[in-house]
């Protein structure tokens, strides 16, 4: 744990601004090198680039709800989820660092996604892997991947708490 506290809020702050500067620059690059409709090959077929407008959240969910569902399920929710978390953050002073660095990417990636839904009404996804039927993504940018790896400091950081939780106390006999 951070033992300042106003060192552990800035940390958490350029986490989070990473976060969304990655996400953001990536976009902004394929915006405006890649035509929508585009797929350029980086590893043959394997790993792709190109430019997609999704207007709706994972995989395109929700893209066929009403505009006003719409709004509400990936701009109401989402930023209220967004600003509880960092609200959490901020107050929870014993979060250890892992739990602290995955939060932290889970909003910076969050707030990737929400800028681009409130200025164009769409997020841009660029990106796309597919192993040869062993791994395939759906369409997806760098704040998905930031969402994801924060996702994996989080479960890491609650498997490794529930194992602590589980280790038998030892005791010794003195007799």
């Amino acid at each position: 744990m951070f033992k300042n506290k106003s060192v552990r809020n800035i940390i958490i702050l350029l986490i989070v601004i990473a976060n969304i500067g990655c996400d953001q620059i990536s976009k902004k690059v394929v915006r405006e090198s890649v035509e929508p409709g585009d797929r350029i090959e980086i590893i043959n077929q394997n790993f792709l680039l190109m430019n997609v407008e999704n207007d709706g959240a994972f995989l395109s969910f929700g893209s066929n709800f009403s505009p006003i569902l719409r709004k509400i399920l990936l701009l109401v929710l989402p930023l209220l989820m967004l600003i509880g978390v960092l609200f959490y953050l901020f107050s929870q002073s014993k979060l250890p660092k892992v739990a602290l660095i995955g939060w932290s990417f889970v909003i910076g990636g969050g707030i990737g996604n929400m800028y681009d839904r409130i200025k164009f009404g769409s997020v841009t996804d660029f990106l796309f892997i597919d192993l040869g039927g062993v791994f395939r993504t759906g369409v997806f940018n760098m704040a998905d991947v930031s969402i994801m790896v924060g996702m994996g400091f989080l479960i890491l950081f609650y498997i490794q708490d529930s194992m602590k939780k589980e280790e038998p106390s030892v005791e010794i006999d003195a007799s």
